[in-house]
């Protein structure tokens, strides 16, 4: 039961980084999930693990991580398209 609360979590934080950058993350729900799990994990070795925790994510490293991996993608997306044009 505790894995499906981390999916769920995971799939949360990365649904709310995606919506305060006003960006869809890629993939949909895995691709929130994926975001979540590694935005919780960059942001615990940026950050810390402060704050209320919820299903073993701290709950603000982990948004904090995964809106900045959100532009990390969104930027390599970015950069992979203007290529593509040229």
């Amino acid at each position: 039961m505790e894995f499906l609360w981390s999916l769920i979590i995971g799939g949360i934080i990365g649904w709310l980084a995606g919506l305060i950058l006003g960006r869809d993350v890629p993939g949909g729900i895995i691709g929130n999930i994926i975001a979540g799990f590694i935005g919780a994990w960059l942001g615990g070795l940026i950050f810390g693990d402060w704050g209320p925790s919820i299903a073993g994510f701290a709950i603000f490293p982990a948004l904090l991580g995964a809106i900045i991996l959100i532009l990390i993608v969104s930027f390599i997306m970015k950069s992979l398209r203007g290529r593509n044009r040229r």
